[in-house]
């Protein structure tokens, strides 16, 4: 039987089996609300942003500050890029 992770967590199956995959707790959080809303489709490849190459480093820092990724004060572009995509 599925836990219920209170009203922050809008899929408690999917965050569950995210969380088993190893996921941190925020990351499986992020998933699970996006799929469980209508107007999101994070299964979906391909958006309408352009590669991380075409973006400015400052537009690579804001996304990583929008993800928690640790250390990105102190990291290349390149890194960023790598960084965002792990």
């Amino acid at each position: 039987m599925t836990k219920d992770h209170g009203p922050s967590i809008k899929d408690d199956d999917t965050y569950e089996a995210l969380r088993k995959e190893g996921m941190s707790k925020q990351k499986a959080a992020a998933i699970a609300n996006a799929q469980a809303n209508d107007d999101m489709c994070p299964s979906e490849k391909g958006g309408m942003q352009p590669p991380y190459e075409d973006w400015t480093k400052d537009a690579l820092m804001e996304r990583a500050r929008e993800l928690d990724v640790g250390g990105r004060s102190t990291m290349t572009k390149d890194e960023l890029i790598k960084a965002l995509r792990a």
